[in-house]
């Protein structure tokens, strides 16, 4: 018999899926290693782009992270009560919020090397397949119009 109009609704026929249950068992497995920082998951990226760009406007942050104002104010309000960043209105501009790190950020970031290589140890794939997953996530992404390259 010929493909039912509802194989389309099957979970198993869903791209979406399998995303979504993987970056959820991710997150996951990176709580161990982010409690130790007392940090949350979007805390943590935060601070990864913090870390490489020391100073970034908050609309900055939420493009490179996917983020919305909604979601990050109440993040960054929670990093700068821990003291890794600071949040000044711009002079250019009154309506933008600078994020800068701070050297307590800067110090956290010492700490944070090994989050990486205890995911490493996680997460089951060679450099190969992750490179691969790497490139074929970033091209979704901007497939989707999420990113420009």
């Amino acid at each position: 018999m010929g493909e039912n109009k509802y194989d389309c609704l099957k979970l198993e026929n869903q791209l979406c899926f399998p995303l979504y249950a993987c970056s959820k068992e991710i997150v996951r497995k990176y709580k161990p290693f982010l409690d130790k920082l007392d940090l949350t998951y979007t805390q943590y990226i935060t601070m990864l782009v913090l870390w490489e760009k020391k100073e970034m406007n908050v609309k900055e942050i939420g493009e490179a992270l996917f983020l919305d104002s909604g979601t990050l104010t109440p993040l960054l309000k929670k990093l700068e009560n821990k003291g890794y960043v600071t949040r000044n209105r711009s002079k250019e501009d009154e309506r933008s919020i600078n994020v800068t790190i701070t050297p307590e950020g800067e110090a956290l970031r010492e700490k944070a090397l090994d989050v990486p290589v205890g995911m490493g140890e996680c997460v089951k794939l060679t450099k190969e397949e992750a490179e691969t997953l790497y490139k074929l996530l970033y091209k979704l992404l901007k497939k989707c119009g999420c990113k420009d390259e």
